[in-house]
């Protein structure tokens, strides 16, 4: 039986996994490790299968779909664009997975960390094969829910338990744009037809959608004054939704705190999965983007800021984990900016943003398992208690700084010679001085380099307080047990060959998904111009280079040969260092201000009056009934005569109107 046909599998297994380990894994060894293990290895061979079938032909896309409801359909789409993702998602999944049985080994709770990672690899191996928006969005939810089991695992924590509720309500705020522009969508579509559907036809798999970009481009409302086409109310709310579960500006803020889960949660959702499932509903509906007036503008504007905006913050950052997990932030708007390069270079800035996800999702995942391993080995993550590490754990020091390499960008320019992150970050900031060229906008240019500076300097940092010279604590330590080295070597390897290995392959194997549609014509649609490039100046080639050594040089005089004094600088008296600690005060901003003091206690203010309103109505209501019941009473005599004589009255009164009525008529 061929590969393709077992395609449906590849989500299945992982999820009847989570099923057999939440029951079974108490009884097993290791939690039960070995049934997750076990299934994800197979969806990792089916994809892998899939993927190389399609790199010898492109053009053979896996599809299969079966009726759900009314016009809607569950349905498999396997093509260049999900097959690498599909690959990478389950390679690296497994590998993390393998790893964690040393990692988890003295946890009690591991059967049911082992159950909810299955659960959230199977679901996002769903999102990624879905072939319609409404089944992405159904296991998009799924990868939300999984994750905030995963951030809340120690949920005897208080930080932990506060952290998987900040990421489950901020990411909904996304999720909501992302189902508004859903429906959205399907009205607009349903409105073109006139309500008449098409026998046979799913209205909302992406190759229907695709079909309307004309019409819905046509469709305008008008918003503050201007007029504004669907497509890009549209995009703009399926943006959101990726906004929030990529953690780009402003709901970045649930990232950071994730990390009160276990390290190897920090590494299956920060490097390979849930955050990079926001890149994957561009991508996947990018000829969307293309197509919709401005949309591309703000995904490129909105990218180079978080690429900075998170890197200024990473270099202050004390804690392993959270420096990468802002350097998540950071590399996640490299992604971001990727996409919105479409404006200027079409269908290629998905070839170029994906395989710088592709590229992070490797180093970015072996740097979360190498802090795993110091943490393990020495029992804390804060780099002011570490030094020396590297004389104590030689593979995780070697590991991590291919890693930190890998992600600084270095490599020789205008050849395949570099590690993975030289290769794929460096043509997305080539890409920026086109976009720069072509619109005259050179912020997204200059964010980007300035990015790449910073990124050097915080990975740099960290490698240099944790690994080198003397020991700032009694920790301890030693190497990693095999389960978890072995993980850390291959990762290693991956880091530093994969982007040399695959380049030009990988570039014509993702633009080769939308080979049957014009993108020019689409670009026309969204006002965009697509117009050759590939031949920047030479010093535009070298700076992300010279940017990324000046990063290595000034971090490796501070804090390996200590030629300043940081106390100087590092001070609750120095305004910037403490506005950058303190993460711009987005805390105090967003949850003192803006939810407490405005949302909540704005609600309980209305609240307050409202129940003052009600209260005095009701209360008015009933004295005004009961005085009324008081007075009529009063007529209530008893007296015979007294009935009669106002039945005289009342009867000569009436007899008096209908006189003068007739007078009148």
């Amino acid at each position: 039986m061929a590969m393709e046909n077992l395609a449906f599998l590849i989500p299945l297994l992982p999820a009847l996994a989570f099923v057999l380990t939440f029951f079974l894994g108490k009884k097993l060894p290791s939690g039960g490790a070995i049934i997750p293990i076990i299934a994800i290895a197979i969806s990792c061979v089916i994809s892998l299968s899939i993927t190389a079938g399609l790199l010898a032909n492109p053009g053979h896309v896996v599809t299969q779909s079966v009726h759900w409801f009314a016009i809607l359909n569950l349905g498999i789409l396997i093509d260049p664009l999900a097959a690498v993702m599909l690959s990478m998602v389950s390679f690296v999944s497994l590998l993390i997975h393998i790893y964690a049985v040393g990692y988890m080994s003295h946890d009690p709770a591991k059967p049911r960390y082992f159950a909810e990672t299955a659960l959230f690899t199977a679901a996002m191996l769903g999102l990624i094969l879905s072939d319609n928006i409404l089944q992405l969005f159904v296991c998009w939810e799924l990868v939300g829910l999984s994750s905030y089991l995963l951030i809340g695992f120690w949920f005897h924590k208080p930080g932990a338990a506060s952290a998987a509720k900040k990421a489950f309500l901020t990411t909904r705020i996304g999720d909501v744009m992302f189902l508004a522009g859903i429906v959205l969508l399907f009205a607009d579509i349903f409105a073109i037809l006139e309500g008449k559907l098409p026998e046979g036809v799913y209205l909302l798999q992406f190759e229907e959608i695709f079909k309307f970009i004309p019409d819905l481009v046509a469709i305008n409302s008008t918003i503050l004054g201007m007029e504004v086409s669907h497509l890009t109310l549209v995009t703009l709310l399926f943006f959101g939704g990726a906004v929030g579960k990529s953690g780009q500006f402003p709901l970045h803020v649930w990232l950071p705190d994730a990390m009160e889960g276990p390290t190897t949660v920090s590494a299956l959702i920060h490097a390979a999965t849930m955050v990079t499932a926001g890149v994957y509903l561009v991508a996947r509906t990018f000829p969307m983007f293309l197509a919709a007036p401005g949309t591309l503008m703000v995904v490129a504007m909105l990218g180079a800021f978080t690429a900075l905006f998170a890197a200024t913050m990473g270099i202050v950052m004390n804690d392993l984990k959270r420096v990468l997990a802002f350097s998540t932030i950071s590399q996640l708007g490299y992604m971001v900016l990727g996409l919105g390069l479409g404006a200027v270079i079409g269908a290629e800035a998905v070839g170029v943003s994906m395989f710088h996800l592709i590229n992070h999702a490797f180093f970015k995942a072996l740097l979360f398992l190498c802090a795993g391993s110091v943490i393990h080995a020495v029992g804390t993550h804060d780099m002011r208690q570490l030094g020396g590490v590297g004389k104590v754990m030689p593979i995780t020091f070697a590991t991590m700084t291919a890693a930190a390499l890998a992600l600084a960008g270095f490599g020789i320019p205008g050849t395949s010679i570099g590690f993975s992150g030289f290769l794929s970050k460096d043509p997305i900031i080539e890409g920026a001085y086109v976009f720069a060229t072509q619109t005259g906008n050179w912020i997204p240019y200059l964010f980007a380099i300035s990015a790449a500076f910073l990124t050097s300097l915080y990975i740099f940092r960290l490698i240099f307080m944790t690994f080198t010279g003397k020991p700032r604590s009694d920790y301890g330590g030693h190497e990693s047990p095999s389960s978890m080295t072995i993980p850390l070597a291959t990762l290693g390897v991956f880091a530093v060959i994969f982007g040399a290995l695959t380049r030009g392959k990988f570039m014509t194997f993702i633009e080769s998904n939308f080979e049957h549609l014009d993108m020019n014509a689409l670009a026309e649609l969204g006002g965009y111009h697509l117009g050759p490039h590939g031949h920047e100046p030479l010093l535009i080639l070298w700076m992300p280079l010279i940017v990324a050594v000046a990063g290595l040089v000034i971090a490796y005089l501070i804090y390996n040969k200590r030629v300043i004094d940081m106390s100087r600088i590092v001070s609750s008296e120095n305004p910037v260092y403490k506005l950058l600690y303190n993460r711009y005060y987005q805390h105090q901003i967003f949850v003192e201000i803006f939810s407490v003091k405005i949302i909540y206690e704005g609600l309980a203010l209305a609240s307050f009056y409202s129940d003052k309103m009600l209260d005095w109505l009701v209360n008015g209501t009933s004295t005004f009934l009961i005085e009324a019941g008081d007075s009529l009473r009063k007529f209530q005599t008893g007296v015979i005569q007294d009935y009669a004589a106002a039945v005289v009255a009342g009867v000569g009164l009436l007899v008096i109107l209908v006189k003068l009525i007739m007078e009148v008529f």
